[in-house]
This record gives C-alpha cells, sequence and structure tokens, in this order.
C-alpha cells in the first residue's frame, strides 16, 4: 500500500536510536573501499528503519566491518514499528534517509517534494503456494482466496492482476478473493489453510520457503512476464533533495560503504553469523533461506536499461492502480533516480 503522506495528527517518534560513531567500529577494511570520505565533523547521517529490518542488517554489517570508519561516518539509526511510521518521520525531517519504495517517492515528487532514490535490494516478493494445496498454476487463483501482504494498492498485488489477466485472461480483483493484512498475518493465513495463496514480501516470502512452502511465482517473474527488463528495483534509499547541501559527503560516503557492505554479505559466512540475532531465523533453515534470498537481491548498477524498466513498470502500475495510487499529477520523473552530486 502506498505510505501516507504527512499529517500533524499521526506523526510517529521514534522507537529508539542508536549511534554508531567512526571510532567505535571493527578494525576489518575493505581495500576496494576508497576516494570520497566525510570529511572531520560531518553531521551525522539519521536512518529510520524497521527495528528488525533488512536496512539494519546492512548497517550493523558497514559498522562491524570498519566502513563507517575508514570513511569518518557518523550514522544514528531510529527504530520504527511500521513503514508508515519511517516515511512520515522522513517528511517531518526527523529522519535523513529510509528504504521504501520508489513509487512512493515519486508520487510526492510530482506534487512538489523533492524526494530522491537509490536502489537498496532488487529482491522481490513472492507467490507462496502449499506444497500439496489446490494452487498449482496461475488458471487455479480463480476463485481461491489469495492473502496479500498489503492492501488494494500494494504493488506486488497490482503487478500480479495485469500478469494473469495478460497470461490467462483472469481478472484477479473479481475472479478471486483477495485477504489483505500485514505479512506475518499473511504467512499464518497460508499455514492455517485459510488462504489458498500468499503474496508477500522477500522476507516472509523465504520463511514460508524454509517451512516447505512452494513459491508458484516471483515477482520478477511477474515483471519479465509483463515484458519489462532488467528487472527493476522496486525498494531503495529515499532521502529529500534538500538536505545534500548539508550532508551530500555522509549520503555519498553511506552509499559507498552500503555497496562495500553488499559484498561483504555476498560471500562472508562469518558476517551472517554475526547477524543472526537480528535476523530472527526460527531455525537454521529459515537462516540459510534469509541469507540467500537477500544475496539474491543485492543490486548491480544502475543505469539507463533500468531506468527505462521503472519507466514501464510505472506505467503498467499507473494503469491497474489508477490515480489512487499515483496522485492527481502522475508521471515519470528521470530525475527522481539521478546520481547523487557532491
Amino acid at each position: 500500500m502506498t505510505p501516507p503522506v504527512l499529517s500533524v495528527a499521526n506523526r510517529a517518534a521514534g522507537l529508539r536510536r542508536r549511534s554508531f560513531l567512526a571510532g567505535a567500529a571493527g578494525a576489518t577494511l575493505l581495500p576496494a573501499l576508497g576516494g570520497l570520505a566525510a570529511a572531520a565533523g560531518t553531521p551525522a547521517l539519521r536512518i529510520g528503519s524497521l527495528k528488525f529490518g533488512t536496512l539494519n542488517w546492512l548497517v550493523e554489517t558497514i559498522t562491524a566491518e570498519g566502513l563507517a570508519a575508514r570513511l569518518d561516518l557518523r550514522l544514528e539509526t531510529v527504530d520504527f514499528a511500521s513503514g508508515q511510521a519511517t516515511t512520515v518521520a522522513l517528511q517531518a525531517g526527523d529522519v535523513d534517509l529510509i528504504v521504501t519504495d520508489w513509487l512512493w517517492a515519486l508520487r510526492l515528487r510530482n506534487e512538489g517534494r523533492d524526494f530522491r532514490f537509490a536502489p537498496f535490494s532488487n529482491a522481490l516478493g513472492a507467490l507462496m503456494v502449499a506444497a500439496k494445496g489446490p494452487v498449482r498454476s496461475l488458471s487455479d487463483l480463480a476463485g481461491r482466496k489469495i492473502g496479500v501482504a498489503g492492501g488494494a494498492l500494494d504493488k506486488s498485488w497490482l503487478l500480479l492482476r495485469a500478469y494473469a489477466q495478460e497470461r490467462a485472461g483472469i481478472d484477479l480483483a473479481t475472479a478471486a478473493e483477495a485477504v489483505y493484512g500485514a505479512p506475518p498475518l499473511v504467512n499464518q493465513q497460508l499455514a492455517l489453510g485459510r488462504v489458498d495463496a500468499a503474496l508477500t514480501f522477500w522476507p516472509f516470502a523465504a520463511r514460508l520457503d524454509a517451512a516447505g512452502f512452494q513459491r508458484l511465482l516471483d515477482v520478477k517473474d511477474v515483471i519479465a512476464g509483463l515484458g519489462i527488463s532488467p528487472t527493476p528495483p522496486l525498494v531503495g534509499f529515499v532521502w529529500r533533495g534538500g538536505i545534500e547541501a548539508e550532508k551530500g559527503a555522509a549520503l555519498a560516503g553511506f552509499f559507498q560503504a552500503a555497496a562495500a557492505a553488499n559484498r561483504v554479505l555476498a560471500t562472508s559466512e562469518t558476517a551472517w553469523e554475526r547477524l543472526r540475532p537480528l535476523m530472527q531465523a526460527a531455525d537454521d533453515a529459515e537462516f540459510v533461506k534469509l541469507r540467500d534470498y537477500f544475496r539474491a537481491g543485492i543490486p548491480g548498477g544502475f543505469g539507463e536499461a533500468e531506468l527505462a524498466a521503472c519507466a514501464r513498470l510505472y506505467e503498467v502500475l499507473a494503469r491497474v492502480g489508477g490515480a489512487e495510487l499515483v496522485g492527481p499529477k502522475p508521471g515519470f520523473d528521470p530525475a527522481l533516480f539521478a546520481p547523487l552530486k557532491v
């Protein structure tokens, strides 16, 4: 569901703050991390995140691997209870950077708010089913209950609707019964057999995968099936363009550190063992699936092909979701994705 714009009445406060100072980081340094370093005295970059969200895995790796120290980077994370709270905090100026989907940032940009975006992960959700359940193909969804993480405007749900219409001639909005809910609840409903399939975010798909459920469709396959290639990121770092004058060096340093941390997480088992307490994995199988799904979503470069794919994805989402999704001033603005200039 598209996160709401800020209202004074529902402004969210941070639940917990954690500061990571350059001098407190570990000693392991990556030779590949060179170039830009934040100057001494650079103000701290305030990062809003979910308490047990995957962004915290990245920040923990940045600090533990000594990447913050190498760049003289000061990070302060503010934990929130929901994604909605992070978007409210960003609009209020309570934090400098969050992870959310670019469609939300684009909608506000089209309404005159100067938001910017950089990829965080290419990991997408999946449509999960019971291994011996009634749903074995796309056409089997007709007449079934589908648990949908989020709401009627969830991007994966809109894409699945477009895909089903194109591939099987099925309008899932009317041919199936969508049951909306928070991801943990959707997982539970599938486990209890109260829904026949669950369309959910990748960490929750990974948990279902570990529990023996099967992926009927990855959202990346849905996107590819709609003729969109390469698969564009849906989720990324979002910040207010207005902070670049004051914190541009810190932002650039953070993105450089994030890329280096992803290189560590792509290969190091030790780094993942360190993250295990943050991951809340129920067992070894769930831990491995979460690790592997994260690794599969580590982003590569973002160039003209990826930008064109985002534009095409926007066309599909705007067509299916309408003004309720994209807002009263629709349009794809490439400037949202422009490289950070320091």
